[in-house]
């Protein structure tokens, strides 16, 4: 009886110690947000626009009822105030539920407020929100509003955030002229020495009201839709530069973040004849202080494969595949030379050099890092060294238009 008693005293001691269900929310009662794009009005005010999921519309697609009716996968709401918490319950005023962001995976910032006022208010309002997620993926509007990124519907992604995401997931595993980046890797980079980031661009391209309808997704060729477009350049928390292509791919090489990408070298007389396609490639830079003045070394190693070769080539001369190596590393040191120059010109540290001096020479960088965006770094020597190698050749090693060529001669 009393080890009974003494477990009956133990249940009921577990059961004070439960939380229940105190805290529970009803998906009826909430709205939840999927992307959120904050602007700057002409009076200076914040305006956020806000993405709501329609769940029975996302699970069912876009279904007619009885009467022939369309109804799309989000709803948007628009709010105004002076600070950004004003304005994100001005929005509730619209809604008949609770506005709920922690599932929100897309933030979206207007290219006009990053220019002019910069994103450390903004971050700050992010940072602290209990409920608002640091993994969230931050993107800057390219010459466009926030609101009419987040108000386009797109075809085949439901849910327009899900579109930017996957686009630039993609993107920076093809191609490597954008980049993906999160909220808390955006404050990491605005925190360390030299206060600067980038961050990954998107555009609306077409006609900002057709972006809005329905009639948008129900046409194979949508007259509008959202594209991955540059890098943003962020200084203290403002935009100051814009890079695209080779300048923006440069960078991102430098960075390490190239997942994987095609570099075009000429050959036989043809520009960008013979496509290089990258498997593994690692970035690793080092730094030297030699009489005050920062030396940076940036070394790349990159292996890939042939893809496509518009003119006849016997890539099982060994001699060949030299000659080929040696003209992609031609090709990427240009184009990490353009990033290095670009960021010089820019007088932002984007591709890290600073963070490499304090962390191998400490003592070096109290000496410097007051005046190493402005001085010192855009007079900083950098030597570029390229190891490149061509490991496969595809499906067959001798070319197919070799074999033309060689039947003609017949």
């Amino acid at each position: 009886m009393k080890r009974k008693g003494v477990l009956l005293l133990l249940m009921l001691t577990m059961t004070l110690l439960l939380s229940s269900c105190w805290s529970k929310k009803e998906l009826t009662d909430l709205a939840i947000v999927s992307a959120m794009g904050v602007d700057k009005t002409e009076d200076g005010r914040y305006t956020v626009t806000l993405q709501i999921i329609n769940p029975g519309n996302v699970a069912g697609g876009m279904q007619g009822g009885g009467g022939g009716t369309q109804s799309p996968p989000i709803t948007t709401y628009r709010g105004s105030g002076d600070n950004l918490v004003e304005a994100s319950r001005r929005v509730s005023t619209q809604m008949s539920r609770r506005v709920y962001y922690a599932h929100t995976n897309l933030l979206v910032i207007g290219e006009k407020l990053a220019r002019e006022d910069g994103i450390n208010v903004l971050i700050d309002a992010f940072d602290r929100d209990p409920e608002f997620r640091a993994t969230a993926t931050m993107v800057i509007a390219n010459h466009t509003s926030a609101e009419d990124l987040v108000k386009t519907l797109t075809p085949v992604d439901k849910i327009p955030a899900n579109k930017v995401l996957k686009t630039l997931e993609f993107t920076e595993k093809k191609w490597g002229e954008n980049v993906k980046v999160s909220l808390q890797e955006v404050m990491m980079g605005l925190k360390a020495p030299g206060g600067k980031s980038v961050v990954g661009g998107f555009r609306m391209v077409g006609n900002h009201k057709q972006a809005r309808m329905l009639e948008n997704l129900q046409e194979s060729a949508p007259e509008a839709t959202l594209r991955a477009s540059g890098i943003a350049v962020l200084k203290q928390g403002k935009l100051v530069d814009w890079l695209y292509g080779k300048t923006a791919r440069g960078t991102v090489w430098i960075l390490d973040k190239i997942q994987g990408t095609d570099i075009n070298i000429d050959w036989g007389g043809r520009k960008e004849a013979v496509a290089y396609q990258t498997v593994r490639q690692k970035t690793s830079v080092s730094a030297q202080i030699k009489n005050g003045q920062p030396h940076i070394s940036v070394h790349t190693r990159v292996e890939g494969d042939i893809g496509e070769m518009e003119v006849p080539v016997d890539i099982t001369n060994p001699n060949v595949i030299t000659k080929m190596e040696q003209s992609v590393r031609q090709e990427i040191k240009k184009e990490l030379k353009k990033a290095v120059e670009r960021a010089q010109k820019d007088k932002t540290d984007i591709l890290g050099f600073g963070e490499v001096i304090h962390s191998s020479r400490p003592k070096e960088w109290k000496k410097i890092k007051s005046e190493w965006n402005d001085v010192y770094f855009p007079k900083s020597k950098v030597d570029i060294t390229v190891e490149a190698y061509v490991r496969r050749a595809g499906l067959r090693n001798k070319s197919f238009l070799s074999g033309i060529k060689e039947n003609q001669k017949r």
